[in-house]
């Protein structure tokens, strides 16, 4: 009787152990997820950008260096998201992204400021459905981002926990997934302020 009740015991300790892995498991595909999601939105703002410094070259003659600026902070943004793309769960290439998003952020702000002195190129068609279509990928980044920091904060919560905690590291979940969190937190929160 003493060994179907100790079977019993190592049974029911063994689904509760396997029980703490599979939702670490599952939170952290969770939160790689949330990264994914965050990477379709910011590639088609990538895809974007160019297109708009492309339309307004012919009206901006004269602010070359503003253009490249952008150019040069897209590229720079899209290098930082595949690092992160690799692996969502390194801080350092989470908070290198979140750096080079802020320099994006701020080259697109310089951007805009520029483009009020030219009045046509506010009103161009072209230029008015681009400033639209980055409005809303913004909003969408904006969006994916709080998912993916919902998934973030349930992971950690969920491995910083008595018991999760004993076993966690013994499981390969050792360290802390990173909040992706954009230099400027205030002003990325708003929408993007585009006026033509």
């Amino acid at each position: 009787m003493e060994t179907i009740i100790t079977l019993v015991v190592l049974a029911v300790l063994g689904f509760w152990i396997v029980s703490i892995y599979n939702k670490l498991v599952t939170y952290k595909n969770r939160f790689k997820n949330g990264f994914s999601q965050i990477e379709v939105q910011l590639k088609r703002r990538y895809d974007l950008i160019p297109n708009l410094v492309e339309t307004a070259k012919g009206y901006m003659s004269h602010e070359r260096e503003t253009l490249e600026a952008v150019i040069a902070a897209r590229n720079q943004a899209m290098a930082g998201l595949e690092a992160a793309a690799k692996d969502p769960a390194n801080a350092g290439a989470i908070k290198e992204l979140a750096s080079a998003e802020g320099i994006l952020g701020s080259a697109m702000g310089n951007f805009n400021m520029v483009m009020e002195a030219y009045p046509d190129l506010k009103a161009n068609q072209n230029m008015m459905q681009l400033s639209e279509e980055l409005t809303t990928t913004e909003n969408r980044v904006a969006f994916s981002r709080q998912a993916y920091n919902d998934g973030v904060t349930a992971y950690n919560t969920f491995k910083q926990t008595f018991p999760p905690v004993l076993f966690a590291g013994f499981f390969g979940h050792g360290d802390d997934a990173t909040l992706l969190e954009f230099e400027d937190s205030a002003a990325m929160q708003e929408a993007p302020k585009v006026a033509f």
